[in-house]
């Protein structure tokens, strides 16, 4: 797993060990990177369920603004901080579950929400993301499912704008108003 391009292109990521984290496959993120190139320069980024933090980081990587890292696995949280540490990048990573940060208000231009497939937090962090509001208008939210995973949690102002298949991978994007 390698940062695909910007200032820490090519630098090398490391995951979580074990089965609880599932890092974005290669393929998925070079594409999802492809849809959103034009959006993150000088965006502020919210990586939850991070894992090894390379959304986030490659978000950075291609010029974003700042970062905010959640997971709540401590071992998770260290490689975050020590896959920054690699890339010369300072964010704020937090051991702490998505719902409590959420409830925080916060407002970002990005969103990436990846919780375990077979989680109840879809439904959860979507709720929570509307009744916080923490996207800026014109943001973008990027949700990874499974392809048959329904996503209909999140309500007005936000919208979807389109979803995107890779085999086995659903890559819903919202908006907001």
């Amino acid at each position: 797993m390698r940062v695909i391009s910007g200032s820490a292109r090519g630098r090398k990521l490391i995951s979580p060990k074990g089965l609880d984290t599932r890092p974005t496959a290669d393929i998925v993120k070079e594409s999802l990177f492809n849809i959103i190139q034009f959006d993150i320069q000088g965006r502020r980024v919210l990586d939850l369920f991070a894992g090894s933090g390379q959304l986030g980081i490659e978000c950075m990587s291609r010029g974003a603004q700042s970062a905010v890292f959640i997971d709540e696995r401590r071992d998770a949280v260290n490689i975050i901080k020590e896959n920054l540490k690699k890339c010369g990048f300072n964010a704020e990573v937090l051991q702490t579950d998505a719902v409590t940060y959420l409830q925080r208000g916060e407002k970002f231009d990005i969103v990436f929400v990846d919780p375990p497939y077979d989680s109840e937090y879809y439904e959860i962090v979507m709720k929570n993301i509307n009744l916080f509001d923490i996207l800026n208008e014109g943001g973008i939210i990027i949700i990874e499912s499974r392809v048959d995973k329904v996503l209909d949690g999140l309500k007005h102002p936000y919208y979807p704008i389109k979803s995107y298949k890779y085999g086995s991978v659903k890559l819903s994007l919202f908006s907001r108003y």
